[in-house]
């Protein structure tokens, strides 16, 4: 279900079913030459047991632009944000700032709080008393098409 879009991020919230998953083959996948003697056992599995710890504070968000390639998270990855957890210096953190949300590693010096890019054509940002600032959730898990 969409909750909100903004420029940098759109948000869902999960669709948590008792009745989830998909076929699970727990027997690794080989890069090189399959082995004919591999027992294929299938399970279910399920990527919001996986996935999500806390589904009541638990939202995803689609990410859009480049600030944090560096980080592997690339325009369009579906973030697992998760607010119940605390942020913390270095974690990757989905922030509301001055009316916007993004998505910015945190860098804790002290006092100080700044919201780091993973791309060198972006600037960190210092935020200050005169922000309209707040740390949304802690960003868990990127989910990617291939």
């Amino acid at each position: 279900m969409l909750l909100y879009k903004s420029a940098g991020l759109t948000f869902f919230t999960p669709n948590v079913s008792q009745h989830s998953g998909a076929p699970f083959f727990d027997m690794g996948i080989s890069a090189g030459f399959p082995s004919p003697a591999d027992d294929f056992k299938e399970q279910r599995l399920s990527l919001d047991k996986e996935l999500i710890t806390n589904k009541e504070a638990t939202f995803f968000a689609r990410v859009s632009g480049q600030s944090m390639i560096g980080a592997g998270l690339d325009d369009n990855d579906l973030l697992v944000i998760d607010r119940s957890l605390e942020p913390a210096h270095n974690k990757i953190a989905v922030c509301f700032l001055d009316g916007e949300f993004t998505v910015k590693r945190l860098k804790v010096e002290g006092e100080q709080v700044w919201l780091q890019p993973e791309n060198p054509n972006y600037k960190p940002i210092k935020v200050t008393e005169e922000n309209n600032f707040v740390i949304w959730g802690v960003v868990t898990n990127v989910i990617k098409k291939v």
